[in-house]
């Protein structure tokens, strides 16, 4: 610390500072002590994208315990990962259409399932996928309500064209940062809306229309969350690849995919400067299902940093979780629980030589494909070292 000697101040005769000490306050002092975020220090957002969000008629009966649906054991080992995000999103790839409740290939999953996922720390819920009138119009309202009365945000699916064009695009502003959420479906089972309900399916023209709202919007990130591609495909096909350039093309900063129920690969876009302009995940695969098909038994979180530096936003980082479904029997139940793939192969999360082995036949898989396509993206979790 500097000290400056000025001329003496009679306090008696007067309480405020000589003008020599003002002087030197504002030059020396308070340019030292008063360092403004938005001048010197980058805002952070932390965003966590999970897929496939299902509810087999397997995870339904084993969840049914002493007269209600315990869904304590699912996300118990990524609750912290989760919860610490400013935004988690989530693929809610089933209806809240009650009673009875019923998997594939109708959709009826117990409310008490989204109460978990918003327990866990998703606070973004996606709702167009091909899934969302397995209980028909019903369903889709008890849906919408279910997730008002939770007070979670929703998009993609909408009970008429007013509230679509009241609450969509989906903007959220986390430490001064908007960020535009587009949600979009490819199909619906053969099944339409019934009028006037509405649900997003993918349509360039009335694509381009919702990316040039939320610019208007001022959206400084804008994300688009596309249900897409061929199940059980690693790859992604043509038609991803298309849309996925016009989603950039337009100004979509982030492109999030779901539906095939594998994972596929993830490309992070280098612009001139070195600085990341664009994010495309082609799949997140399964966040949690009974399903057993190969591959389809885990999948990837994907967790981007945002940084907001001087007024200006812009994508610092971009990582992926792989995390697998343990089932684990427990009394006359099964027990499903999702496990991060390195916390596990560190020993800091146990699991019986068979799910270990299933585990890794599913990890291997997902890094060797991830090895030959993925672009600047890294894995990343809790080991011990």
């Amino acid at each position: 610390m500097i000290f400056f000697r000025t001329k003496s101040i009679n306090i008696r005769k007067k309480n405020t500072f000589s003008k020599g000490y003002c002087l030197l306050f504002f030059m020396f002092y308070l340019p030292a002590c008063y360092h403004p975020t938005s001048v010197l220090e980058a805002q952070q957002i932390t965003l966590l994208f999970a897929g496939d969000a299902m509810q087999h008629q397997s995870q339904i009966d084993n969840a049914y315990r002493n007269g209600i649906y315990d869904y304590s054991s699912y996300f118990k080992f990524l609750t912290e990962e989760i919860s610490q995000a400013d935004i988690a999103v989530v693929n809610l790839e089933v209806t809240l259409g009650g009673k009875p409740y019923k998997g594939y290939p109708m959709f009826s999953a117990p409310d008490e399932y989204a109460i978990a996922l918003k327990e866990a720390g998703f606070n973004i819920f996606l709702n167009a996928n091909n899934h969302i009138l397995d209980r028909f119009s019903k369903g889709l309202h008890r849906t919408l309500d279910i997730l008002d009365s939770l007070n979670v945000k929703h998009t993609g699916v909408f009970r008429n064209i007013e509230e679509r064009e009241t609450l969509y695009p989906l903007i959220v502003e986390k430490k001064g940062v908007r960020i535009a959420f587009l949600n979009y479906t490819y199909a619906t089972n053969g099944l339409s809306p019934t009028p006037p309900n509405h649900i997003n399916y993918i349509d360039k023209t009335l694509i381009q229309k919702d990316i040039q709202k939320a610019k208007k919007q001022k959206a400084d990130i804008i994300i688009a969350n596309m249900h897409w591609g061929i199940e059980y495909k690693l790859i992604q096909n043509k038609n991803q690849e298309d849309i996925a350039r016009f989603l950039i093309d337009e100004g979509v900063d982030i492109v999030m995919g779901a539906h095939p129920h594998v994972i596929q690969p993830s490309k992070v876009i280098i612009d001139s400067t070195g600085t990341i302009s664009n994010v495309i995940v082609y799949s997140l695969g399964n966040f949690v299902s009974a399903m057993t098909i190969d591959n389809s038994t885990g999948g990837q979180m994907v967790k981007i940093i945002l940084d907001k530096k001087q007024n200006k936003t812009s994508i610092h980082s971009c990582k992926y979780m792989l995390h697998y479904t343990e089932k684990k029997n427990k009394g006359n139940k099964i027990d499903f629980s999702i496990i991060p793939v390195l916390s596990a192969e560190s020993g800091l999360i146990q699991l019986d030589p068979v799910n270990y082995k299933k585990m890794m036949r599913f990890a291997n898989n997902a890094r060797d494909i991830f090895s030959k396509y993925n672009e600047s993206i890294e894995e990343y979790g809790t080991t011990r070292n």
